[in-house]
């Protein structure tokens, strides 16, 4: 996780180019069976570092298979860690999002839904308004694309 961490910092930092190489050479060592929570984590960021929407989707789409082998039990030995149900809102969200960029609105809204119905355990605080937020303001654009 730490590793995975140092990645994320990068990405947020603007260089998204050496944290996807990171999380590709990261990717090579966990592998599709490793550990459901190091997956979970790069899938996740990883999507955030492609160009292509295709391929930010592929990635969104393994950190959520990843998630669903996640148990709260293995999520808490990190101690960074939210419990597995807070994940799935931020999960589906990424995914509508990358819907709305490859022009399917019937799956952007699926997994808006989803998000929304998965937000109701997250905490009142910076991660919990930031997520719900984020989703109202997806929320607003498809309204405006495809009401």
């Amino acid at each position: 996780m730490t590793r995975i961490g140092q990645a994320i910092m990068l990405l947020h930092g603007g260089d998204r180019e050496e944290a996807r190489n990171r999380f590709g050479a990261l990717w090579s060592e966990i592998g599709e069976h490793g550990d459901a929570l190091h997956r979970c984590t790069l899938a996740h960021y990883m999507a955030d570092t492609q160009d292509d929407p295709g391929d930010e989707l592929a990635w969104d789409l393994r950190a959520l298979t990843a998630a669903e082998g996640l148990t709260d039990e293995r999520a808490a030995e990190h101690r960074d860690a939210l419990a597995v149900r807070a994940f799935y809102p931020a999960l589906h969200l990424s995914l509508a999002a990358d819907y709305v960029k490859l022009q399917r609105p019937e799956a952007a809204w699926i997994h808006l839904n989803r998000a929304r119905k998965a937000s109701g355990v997250l905490a009142d605080d910076g991660y919990g308004g930031g997520v719900r937020a984020a989703i109202g303001r997806l929320e607003r654009r498809l309204w405006d694309q495809w009401p």
